[in-house]
């Protein structure tokens, strides 16, 4: 076994290869068909190094974690002519769970469960393209300037209520206004840096907004999801981005699962305690159909069969009302992704179109 920068395995037959994928770097671990190690080390993560050590290999099976990097490495694998698994390692418990975790073992046990049977890896079948993946860095740069622009606005009241002084509620597009007329001159003054962050953040946001609009526009099926009362285009993007392609589901109700907005599960023997959802897939797809479920339970919200069910779910407690807002997104999600497959206007009340079809048939 070598254990250098050269994936070659010296002239030795090599069938499965695992990488763990770091910032800079990725350690790697080579099996033979026996199953023995027979290279293990680590190369730079740049696409020449790649081509470099894996253009003239012959075709393996190579597992990697999904990660940031996962989608362009498995790009530049798959052309080197390899079969790329690339591992949803939050399932499987052997790595994300292993008491003396280290990037070196971690490659070794995809390789070795990668040799065993790939599906051990809960492999993840679908990576955005470059151009999908550059669309939606739109999408993540928003949502950091939003929650950058969140933290310099509670940081700003905070620092207010050290001297009494209290900002009014407002949206954040209006609190640098709103903060400059409440605040006396002196404190005003002291908080001006900050305010003006503020100010920049929120024009900034604003551009993204309007790259975003471009994207819906030119992102026809978003026509569809934005149909739905409460979604707009930035949901909308989001979700048709997110998903990238709809046949990936036979299912309308697996893009439930797939967003993590179904209970988890934990069943042993006759025990099988009641669990939150499982918060699986895209975080911030998940916070936006929640945001979307609020403002069609809201007092704006436009009356719907959807609305009418997550009203009723939502009656009798604080805490009904949270599970309500949770089924309602769920429901939003498999709602979009039928309005996606079907190209269809979003109905109220569908079972009353269908009912005045039959009447007139």
């Amino acid at each position: 076994m070598s254990k250098h920068n050269n994936i070659s395995g010296n002239g030795v037959a090599i069938s499965t290869i695992g990488l763990d994928l770091s910032d800079k770097t990725a350690a790697f671990c080579a099996l033979d068909q026996a199953g023995a190690v027979v290279a293990s080390g680590s190369i730079r993560l740049t696409r020449a190094e790649l081509h470099k050590q894996f253009g003239q290999l012959p075709p393996v099976r190579i597992a990697l974690e999904a990660c940031g990097q996962s989608g362009w490495v498995e790009e530049v694998l798959t052309a080197c002519g390899h079969e790329v698994i690339v591992a949803n390692a939050r399932e499987v418990r052997s790595i994300s769970g292993n008491p003396r975790k280290c990037d070196a073992r971690d490659a070794e046990q995809l390789a070795r469960l990668a040799r065993v049977d790939p599906q051990l890896l809960r492999p993840v079948r679908h990576h955005r393209n470059a151009g999908r993946r550059l669309d939606m860095v739109v999408i993540r740069s928003r949502a950091l300037l939003v929650e950058s622009r969140t933290r310099l606005v509670n940081g700003a009241r905070g620092m207010a209520k050290l001297f009494g002084e209290h900002i009014p509620s407002c949206t954040t597009a209006n609190f640098s206004e709103r903060a400059q007329k409440a605040l006396p001159a002196a404190l005003g003054a002291a908080l001006r840096v900050l305010i003006e962050q503020i100010e920049a953040l929120s024009e900034a946001i604003a551009v993204c907004d309007q790259q975003i609009e471009a994207l819906a526009a030119k992102m026809v099926d978003s026509r569809w999801l934005k149909s739905v009362p409460g979604v707009g285009s930035l949901t909308a993007v989001t979700f048709l981005l997110t998903l990238d392609d709809p046949q990936r589901f036979a299912h309308s109700r697996d893009v439930g699962p797939y967003l993590g907005m179904v209970p988890g599960r934990g069943q042993s023997g006759e025990q099988d305690p009641e669990l939150g959802i499982s918060k699986a897939g895209n975080r911030y797809l998940r916070k936006l159909l929640v945001q979307c479920a609020h403002h069609i339970l809201g007092r704006y919200g436009t009356d719907s069969a959807l609305r009418q069910w997550g009203l009723g779910k939502a009656a009798g407690s604080r805490k009904a009302k949270k599970r309500a807002i949770v089924a309602v997104a769920r429901k939003l999600a498999v709602l979009l992704h039928r309005l996606w497959t079907r190209r269809e206007l979003f109905k109220p009340f569908p079972a009353d179109a269908a009912n005045a079809r039959h009447a007139v048939a």
